[in-house]
Parts: structure tokens; sequence; C-alpha cells
């Protein structure tokens, strides 16, 4: 599966940015798919994932209840809707398929990531 995030940018603390993730494949609906990131100096961490229905989700702590993932297996496209944003959220955001057991990466290349800047 060939992965491409977008929607990144640059926003003021407490507001809100939509990321996409679009995947090339037709196995893509067979996948848990998850959104990672990695801020400067730091390494790459889980921060969402989705399983291949859509209806379930699962959360890293700093995130949960302010940002929301979801898929559209139609469209091959997934989404993570963060609001509420803190500058500690500043990071390259990545999609990458997801093993739901370990909520880490199954697969071994990343594909585009997008910047997201939060602002004080």
């Amino acid at each position: 599966v060939q992965l491409q995030a977008s929607g990144g940018g640059l926003v003021q603390a407490g507001g809100s940015l939509r990321l996409s993730c679009a995947a090339s494949g037709r196995t893509f609906s067979s996948y848990a798919m998850g959104w990672f990131r990695q801020a400067p100096g730091k390494e790459r961490e889980f921060v969402a994932g989705v399983k291949w229905s859509g209806s379930v989700t699962n959360y890293a702590y700093p995130v949960k209840g302010r940002f929301i993932v979801s898929r559209d297996n139609a469209k091959n496209t997934v989404y993570l809707q963060m609001n509420s944003l803190k500058p500690e959220d500043t990071a390259d955001y990545y999609c990458a398929a997801l093993n739901w057991a370990t909520m880490r990466p199954a697969q071994d290349h990343w594909g585009q990531g997008t910047l997201v800047t939060v602002s004080s």
C-alpha cells in the first residue's frame, strides 16, 4: 500500500486541522490504519488507529478526546480530525498500515508525511 498524507499547516493553539491520507492499492480496506507523528528530535510515535470497518478506534493518551480518526474505504482514504490543538502537537504526521495488536506500523516503509505546526 502506497500512502500520502496531506492537510497539514500552521494553526494557532486551540485551532483545528483535518489531515487526509490517500492510499493506493486494492487491499486498503483490509488493513487497520494508523496515524503516527514525529516531532523534531523525538522518535516517531503512535497517535491514532482505526480498524478496517471504521467502527473501532484507538488513541494515544495525549490526543484522546481531541483527535478523531476515521476512514472511507470507498475513497481509499483515512482522516485525522485534530481539534483543540496544542504546541506540543507540532510534528510531521504520517499514516501507515497498522498492526492492531501492537499499535506499531505493519509496513517497513513510510509514505510522504504532512507537517503540522501549532503556534502558541
